[in-house]
């Protein structure tokens, strides 16, 4: 479900960590908000409020692959940039089998998770079994806890979008898969644990964030 132009601030899904950081991505690129500046990060220090433009921003993003918009006041800062994108909300995840084995998808080139947009009047969860058995055609039995949210950014066909993504942990049959190719999914497979580290290599940050809870 494409959303209006404001971002949902009121959902508990925005992923804020606990010292109140929110990290966007754009594809391997990493834009935070936050009240201190890591090491590494160029800074954009948001007392500019001209300098925290959609526009600057991603300038700054194509010759640094860490950016940090350092403000008092994270969120805030974070809304301010948001407002400037279309907002998307979408779910999927990672389906497991009895036998310990989860689906994944080969799409441009990566190894990657089966998600999509929420649909009008679905739920997070609904979505991501949704999404899950059209993408892959993977049976989901169940859904499980929540293992992560994430937020990227990315410019489609002219206009940007600002994408919140609730990834669960679900249940499935083990039975052959069959990929939506005009999602432009190459392949799903069953991958065995022990192959998960290998494939993700490559992945997406998200992705990788999103194993890295799965995993524990």
């Amino acid at each position: 479900m494409e959303n209006t132009s404001s971002p949902n601030l009121q959902t508990p899904l925005l992923p804020v960590e606990a010292n109140g950081d929110i990290r966007v991505w754009f594809a391997t690129r990493e834009l935070l908000f936050s009240a201190q500046a890591p090491e590494g990060y160029y800074v954009v220090d948001a007392t500019e409020v001209e300098s925290i433009s959609r526009a600057k921003i991603i300038t700054f993003l194509e010759n640094y692959n860490y950016v940090v918009v350092l403000s008092s006041q994270p969120l805030r800062a974070f809304e301010q940039f948001a407002r400037q994108m279309k907002w998307v909300e979408a779910a999927g995840g990672v389906v497991e089998s009895d036998g310990g084995a989860v689906v994944m998808i080969r799409r441009n080139e990566r190894w990657d998770l089966p998600k999509g947009h929420r649909e009008e009047g679905e739920s997070f969860s609904q979505c991501a079994a949704r999404e899950a058995e059209e993408e892959t055609g993977v049976k989901v039995n169940a859904v499980g806890k929540l293992l992560a949210t994430t937020l990227h950014s990315y410019n489609i066909y002219g206009s940007w979008e600002l994408k919140l993504t609730a990834w669960y942990a679900m249940r499935g049959e083990s039975e052959s898969l069959s990929p939506q190719r005009e999602e432009g999914i190459v392949c799903a497979e069953w991958i065995p644990r022990q192959e998960i580290a290998q494939r993700i290599k490559n992945s997406f940050p998200t992705i990788k964030k999103v194993f890295s809870a799965f995993l524990k």
